[in-house]
């Protein structure tokens, strides 16, 4: 992409108030949107629309999206698109629920985080403590988002659950299907 392109996309952006993730979640993908939520908090207070379609990622950096846009003073609607996956859910249950929205075909899917460590038998453990403390958080944080138990969040998550778009809304994850970006409020 040709640096022109990349101002035009940018100039876009900002008039827009638009931020997309496209693809998997990673610190180069969060410093990318944390740096865009930033831009846009400094020159307004008005909505901000993050486009989200992605298969999942590592679970921190999807953690500081999540973070950020519940920090930053201006509401962000997420607009989920394609298929919300793993720590794409996790970034798409950030903000208020009136603000999560889907467009009719988006598949969402749900399951506890997953890891590997090799080395030390100490090493490993210490890596299997933080895992299965990070699959707690985030079934609370899906319980507290959803309105589901933590128990049933967790039978949920124990496997991958897939969900369409009617069901993600059933399930609580979901606010609005829209076809229209007149339709956010």
């Amino acid at each position: 992409m040709t640096k022109d392109m990349k101002e035009l996309m940018l100039q876009k952006m900002i008039d827009t108030r638009t931020i997309t993730i496209s693809g998997e979640i990673n610190s180069e993908v969060a410093k990318e949107v944390v740096d865009q939520l930033l831009l846009l908090e400094s020159l307004s207070d008005e909505p901000i629309n993050l486009i989200i379609s992605s298969p999942g990622g590592h679970v921190d950096s999807g953690y500081l999206i999540h973070d950020m846009i519940n920090f930053i003073k201006p509401e962000v609607n997420i607009i989920g698109a394609g298929w919300v996956v793993s720590a794409g859910v996790l970034i798409y249950l950030s903000g208020k629920k009136e603000n999560r929205y889907a467009l009719p075909n988006t598949r969402f899917m749900i399951h506890q985080p997953s890891g590997g460590t090799q080395g030390q038998a100490s090493n490993m453990e210490i890596t299997a403590r933080e895992i299965i403390r990070t699959r707690s958080k985030l079934n609370e944080l899906i319980a507290r988002e959803t309105g589901k138990s933590v128990e049933e969040v967790e039978q949920h998550t124990g496997r991958d659950y897939w969900l369409n778009t009617e069901e993600a809304k059933e399930y609580g994850i979901v606010n609005k299907i829209i076809t229209t970006k007149d339709e956010i409020k």
